[in-house]
């Protein structure tokens, strides 16, 4: 078992990735890589980057239906590019981060496909809110670095969050995007 200390960034990749590396921990290049969510508010995008997570990854490569990751994302580290939205969004209408301080990805199954992809499933859990989820990835190589890239459409309704007036998906989108993309050297 392995653990990493990052933003949001690698988690959702790692245990992807792992088999492809037989074992060897993958350590994220926080300076190359991203994680964010993007949502739509009166239909203009906004994004979110999140700062810090920590992963715990146990990779089987004999026994890939076995292999797992377990990311946990630090809800505080949240940044809209405004310190009056960071603390607006960190309130309990939004993610309350107060009482959920971290959101939570256990991959349970990670699937190698054709080219470099990867289909991924688990648990997501937001704001005290669980859900099955499933996303591709993909993995390249790229100037000797590997490359990890992925998106996760979640319904942010479902996870609570965006309570009160903020429920109104004329003004905020119930649709959010998790982007990821993910670099570790070699």
């Amino acid at each position: 078992m392995s653990c990493f200390t990052h933003p949001l960034r690698g988690a959702l990749l790692l245990g992807l990735v792992l088999p492809c590396v037989a074992g060897a921990a993958l350590h994220i290049d926080a300076g190359k890589s991203s994680i964010s969510a993007t949502l739509r508010q009166m239909n203009v995008p906004l994004e979110i980057q999140f700062r810090r997570y920590t992963t715990r990854i146990d990779l089987r490569p004999d026994q890939r239906q076995q292999s797992s990751a377990v990311i946990e994302i630090d809800i505080g580290s949240l940044d809209l590019g405004d310190a009056e939205f960071n603390s607006e969004a960190l309130k309990k209408d939004w993610f309350d981060a107060a009482r959920y301080p971290t959101a939570k990805f256990v991959a349970t199954t990670i699937r190698p496909q054709p080219n470099g992809r990867f289909d991924v499933s688990g648990k997501l859990t937001i704001k005290g809110a669980s859900m099955d989820a499933a996303f591709p990835v993909t993995l390249r190589q790229e100037n000797g670095r590997q490359v990890i890239d992925g998106a996760l459409p979640i319904r942010r309704l479902a996870f609570g969050i965006g309570d009160g007036p903020w429920r109104d998906t004329g003004m905020v989108a119930d649709e959010v995007v998790i982007r990821f993309h993910l670099v570790a050297p070699r």
